[in-house]
């Protein structure tokens, strides 16, 4: 709303204390863009000033020149999505048309439509999706924001509904870019857990400036709000009220009013006795005083709007008071004039405080109440207005079968269904509550249980999916076979969510038992998602004959859905295991099936997509697998099946990592992140979190610690699992301790992933594992194991066969030459595994192996071509935004003398890694700071610094340092 339309949020009291807040409020304001953090988090009990604090604020930035939106969340009002946001940008008047028209389209579900009172959501996009809607407000945001800064202030956000916490929790984890602060004010024993945790998050990370307002001091609160009041009876005052602004002007209109020879609590300690809700007692007494003198009319009016909230425009408080024109103007002027009442934007009338709402909602008899939402409910759907607004009314209202408010309630949820999943499930609950338990509608309840177990499901409400699942598969009719075989399908894919292999693959073999009664579609529908629990849960091996099972069941149909189906899973698990030659076969067969599909027929098909998308990944197929996640990607967002969404992101960023595309890569990982928070799955978070990691670690520098915090919440998440997922988990924190210069860390992570011989590691990545086990031996000094390792990373790639791990083989082979002081052995290995590389197009991987190839080349007497190759390592590195690899090239810099002399003979014994702690050590470093400079463990350092003493025939540091001089 505008400034002129704010006297709602509390402008008219006056604004007491809080010098200390407001010198951190305007320096936030003045720094806008310029190191400001994005986010505020305003705290403090009902009636401490929050609302007239953030009110100040919003004044502040107006006069700097700051666009200012301000919204707030309403107690009553909690399943319309995104309600406080759409309050919000109520205010920008005009200065949308400004942005672009893809834009506006995709945050319409936040903007909404212009019926009576605020904006609500109407229809949206068929193709839209919650975390991409995420994105676009952000994205709004930042347009909005330009030229002179952007201050959202959200109030009582304690009260907002889901959509919108969701939505600010990924506000609070990616802020949006420029001068932009986002302002929430809330009561902390209110505030849902999620939000709490993530604000909490963002003050650990100095995103989120928490102020926590505490009672005012006496002075400032008597001075301020009753200065003409005799010292004594305002000190009375001030500890009954004990510095809580709202109950001390309440005690003070009643000493004002001659009631404050009413009893009143002494002691704001006794506020929670027999309290409405967490109001106190004491001062809901002294507000309720405040309506004695009204009129009946008066009373209902008043009620009307307080049981309305946004909905309190003139028309609808009209007809549900019953009250004309005239009279319902004269009731309207005293309740504004007694303020309690203040005009709001659009036309909306509003209450002067949350509290008195509440007070006022709650005193009105139930009766009474239902009449209103009845009179709202028939005079938004005489405009009208969007399903969604109609909804609450409804709700409220009809409790006897009605069609029509059945229907509203329906069309309601799937007008949330995409965007706010949880309020979609809440409507689809009231539907069920009116619809009649009864075997004519038997069919109906079952298709709209169905239906909200899968919004309850993307809106991370697991269990309760899984338990009303279940009452489906109960309850289905031998008539019913479609419903209840989806009902059984959907339930196993919620217990892989929730972890719980063993019940999903029972509930799916159990269902199979009843072949009699299923159908042939239907069994491979069944045998397509119990094949999905390998290599989950089951190994790929054991899931073999179910595969073919159901393939061949498929084939004989002519279903090439189902059989397009079972040949993206068999690729997947056959690349999975390593069999490469059969993983190929299926993976041609799949997408020569998928590709000659249209789009509209493969909607059941994204997460076999997905499958395929990372069978062709692990095969090399990197153009093959990213263009298959695309298009599931595509199909997934349009069909609303948001739960496969992180399977094909982080398909598609695995790929850009390969390819050494890394910025792109963190978007697909953090998207993919926010989607599994959503969802409320630990497993799907583990295993996002797990390849986030690996995506950081690609992307960072050397010991990135963003890195090394996602791999350890992966594990956390994942919990006690041995699974796929939780050894990829492992593996990750063993990667990411390495890259952080904690060998030791690295190599139990990555024993805890795979065992004592790495059997648990996914076999079509062992030589790349192996790699990282053999460097961590090194840097311990323990060369027997990176032998070992060397040697099963050999044989694992030649059984492969697959170039990048040959390639990863080859290097594990090189870092033991350079060590034994083999530097042209080295650099053979090394030139050959870039090469490998770049013919699989592999280029992360063939820029690491150029950058350590490059010393190695210099070490062995080809200067000119070890130069070379770090040129095109670092270009291909700085090119990707591999922060790994470009600090690896400053590392491995080789410095090529102008006219180069030849060596002496004791010089070219040194290993490459010797004669680097010969020079260090020549320069006066000890051991444990040489050991720190190249990450190694001082144990290691004395190891070679005791061999270069061998080699040059010296026996003291200052001997090596003469004759490191004169060479």
């Amino acid at each position: 709303m505008s400034a002129d339309t704010a006297t709602h949020h509390d402008s008219a009291s006056p604004l007491v204390g809080r010098t200390a807040e407001l010198e951190l409020l305007d320096k936030v304001i003045d720094q806008l863009g310029h190191g400001a953090p994005p986010f505020v988090d305003i705290t403090g009990a009902a009636g401490i000033g929050k609302s007239r604090l953030m009110t100040e604020l919003c004044l502040r930035a107006r006069r700097r020149g700051v666009t200012v939106l301000r919204g707030r969340a309403a107690e009553y009002e909690r399943h319309l999505p995104f309600h406080p946001f759409a309050d919000a940008f109520a205010d920008l008047d005009g200065r949308l048309p400004h942005a672009a028209p893809d834009l506006l389209d995709a945050v319409s579900p936040v903007l909404g439509g212009r019926g009576p009172g605020p904006s609500s959501p109407g229809a949206v996009p068929a193709n839209a999706d919650r975390f991409g809607l995420h994105r676009s407000v952000a994205g709004l945001l930042a347009h909005v924001c330009r030229p002179g800064g952007l201050v959202v202030a959200l109030d009582d956000v304690h009260w907002a509904d889901p959509a919108s916490l969701e939505l600010l929790d990924h506000l609070v984890r990616h802020p949006v870019p420029g001068p932009v602060v986002l302002v929430v004010a809330r009561r902390d024993r209110q505030t849902p857990a999620a939000l709490t945790a993530a604000l909490t998050r963002g003050v650990d990370t100095e995103a989120v400036l928490r102020i926590a307002l505490a009672p005012l001091a006496e002075q400032e609160c008597v001075e301020g709000l009753a200065p003409d009041l005799p010292r004594g009876r305002a000190a009375q005052l001030y500890a009954a009220g004990e510095g809580n602004p709202l109950y001390f002007l309440s005690l003070l209109h009643a000493h004002r009013e001659g009631a404050a020879r009413r009893p009143t609590p002494s002691s704001a300690s006794s506020w929670a006795e027999d309290s409405v809700g967490e109001l106190p007692t004491g001062l809901g007494a002294l507000l309720l005083n405040e309506l004695t003198p009204l009129t009946a009319s008066q009373h209902r009016t008043l009620e009307a709007i307080a049981v309305l909230g946004d909905h309190a425009v003139s028309p609808v408080i009209r007809r549900a008071t019953g009250r004309t024109d005239a009279g319902l103007d004269d009731d309207l002027d005293t309740l504004a004039r007694r303020d309690l009442v203040r005009p709001g934007p659009n036309g909306r009338w509003v209450l002067r405080h949350p509290v008195i709402r509440t007070l006022v909602h709650e005193s009105t008899a139930a009766r009474r109440r239902v009449e209103i939402h009845r009179a709202a409910a028939a005079e938004l759907a005489r405009t009208g207005a969007p399903a969604v607004e109609q909804a609450r009314h409804v709700e409220q209202s009809v409790t006897t079968w009605d069609p029509q408010a059945y229907a509203v309630l329906r069309e309601a949820a799937e007008q949330t269904a995409s965007t706010a999943p949880t309020s979609c499930a809440h409507w689809l609950g009231a539907a069920l509550r009116l619809l009649p338990d009864t075997g004519e509608h038997g069919p109906e309840r079952r298709d709209l249980m169905l239906r909200r177990a899968r919004a309850l499901g993307v809106a991370g409400g697991l269990r309760e999916s899984r338990d009303l699942l279940h009452t489906v598969i109960s309850t289905a009719g031998p008539d019913e076979a479609g419903v209840r075989t989806s009902a059984v399908v959907l339930c196993a894919l919620t217990e892989r969510h929730l972890g719980r292999y063993p019940e999903a693959i029972a509930l799916l073999r159990r269902e199979l038992s009843r072949q009699p009664e299923l159908s042939p579609s239907d069994r491979v529908s069944i045998g397509l998602e119990l094949s999905s629990s390998a290599p989950h849960n089951a190994s790929y091996p054991q899931m073999r004959g179910e595969v073919a099972r159901t393939l061949a069941d498929a084939r004989s149909l002519g279903n090439e859905l189902g059989e397009a189906g079972a040949l993206a899973v068999a690729a997947f698990g056959e690349a999975y295991e390593g069999g490469v030659a059969a993983a190929s076969s299926y993976a041609a067969q799949a997408a020569g099936l998928l590709d000659g599909l249209p789009d509209d027929d493969l909607t059941a098909l994204c997460e076999p997509l997905g499958r395929l998308g990372w069978a062709e990944a692990f095969l090399g197929r990197f153009t093959d697998a990213e263009r298959h996640a695309d298009r599931g990607l595509g199909i997934a967002r349009r069909s609303g099946q948001v739960y496969l969404l992180p399977l094909l992101l982080l398909c598609k960023a695995h790929v850009r990592i390969q390819t050494c595309r890394l910025p792109s890569a963190c978007e697909l990982a953090d998207e993919a992140e926010d989607i599994a928070r959503g969802i409320g799955s630990s497993e799907l978070l583990a295993f996002v979190l797990a390849n986030k990691a690996q995506v950081r670690i690609a992307a960072s520098a050397p010991g990135d610690p963003e890195a090394l915090a996602a791999a350890e919440e992966a594990v956390a998440s994942m919990g006690p699992s041995d699974n796929w997922r939780a050894s990829m988990a492992w593996c990750m924190l063993g990667y990411a301790a390495l890259t952080g210069g904690d060998p030791h860390r690295a190599r139990d992570a990555l024993l805890r992933a795979g065992g004592d011989d790495l059997r648990g590691l996914q076999p079509s990545m062992r030589p790349l594992l192996s790699e990282l086990l053999v460097t961590a031996a090194l840097f311990t000094g323990d060369v027997a194991s990176a032998s070992a390792w060397s040697e099963r990373a050999r044989e694992d790639a030649e059984r492969l066969g697959l170039p990048v791990q040959r390639a990863s083989a080859m290097r594990s082979a090189a870092q033991l030459a350079l060590h034994g002081g083999d530097p042209a052995g080295a650099a053979t290995l090394l030139a050959e595994a870039a090469a490998e590389c770049a013919r699989s197009g592999a280029v992360f991987w063939e820029a690491r192996s150029l950058l350590l190839a490059a010393p190695a080349m210099v070490a062995a007497g080809f200067a000119a071509r070890g130069a070379a190759m770090w040129e095109q390592g670092h270009r291909l590195a700085t090119g990707g935004g591999a922060g790994l690899l470009v600090g690896l090239a400053e590392m491995t810099r080789p410095s090529v003398p102008s006219s180069p002399s030849p060596a002496p003979p004791w010089l070219a014994s040194l290993t490459a890694r010797e004669r680097e702690v010969a020079e260090l050590v020549a320069e006066g470093l000890t051991n444990q700071a040489v050991a720190a400079r190249l990450f190694l463990s001082p144990r290691t350092v004395e190891t070679h610094l005791s061999r270069v003493f061998r080699k040059t025939d010296v026996a003291t540091r200052a001997g090596l340092a003469a004759l490191m001089a004169r060479s």
